[in-house]
């Protein structure tokens, strides 16, 4: 059974640790493994999770069967407009659904905060499997673009979105 729970700042270890296996893992075929390395820096330093949640990201954590199994975060971007920042489920619990109940618990997440009518977006890599996933899940594609993030690297992302 999956359990998802709120994280606090005690917990970006935690999520850090997860990362560490689930990041490069997801982008292996996709990124070079200096591109992997700095974004995992950029994104998962203690210093940047801790402004991450500073700056208004909600993170949870996924657990199976009491396990740490993924997590998510959501951050809210305008009145009627929030982005899932991070949704990631680590490969040795792939398969099981978790990321449908991660993805769903996000939603319930953003109608418990804003139960008005609003939109949830995502970046997702162009050539990332979970694309598939989140079409099933009945996002749509809004746009793309190749975003850059410093250090001469680039996000070739699709901009997903799903009215909630």
């Amino acid at each position: 059974m999956v359990t998802v729970e709120q994280a606090t700042e005690k917990d970006m270890g935690l999520v850090r640790l997860m990362a560490e296996q689930v990041f490069p893992a997801t982008y292996r075929e996709i990124l070079t493994p200096e591109q992997c390395g700095y974004m995992m820096e950029m994104m998962y330093s203690a210093d940047s999770l801790c402004r991450q949640l500073a700056d208004g990201h909600v993170y949870f954590i996924g657990r199976y069967d009491g396990e740490p199994c993924g997590y998510f975060s959501v951050e809210r971007q305008g009145e009627h407009l929030f982005h899932l920042q991070k949704i990631y489920v680590l490969p040795s619990f792939q398969g099981r659904h978790i990321g449908g109940t991660l993805f769903d618990e996000a939603v319930r997440y953003i109608k418990s905060i804003h139960p008005e009518p609003c939109t949830m977006e995502l970046n997702v890599n162009r050539f990332n499997k979970a694309l598939r996933f989140y079409e099933h899940k009945g996002m749509r594609k809004l746009r793309e673009g190749d975003f850059p993030i410093g250090n001469g690297y680039y996000m070739n992302d699709y901009i997903m979105g799903i009215e909630i």
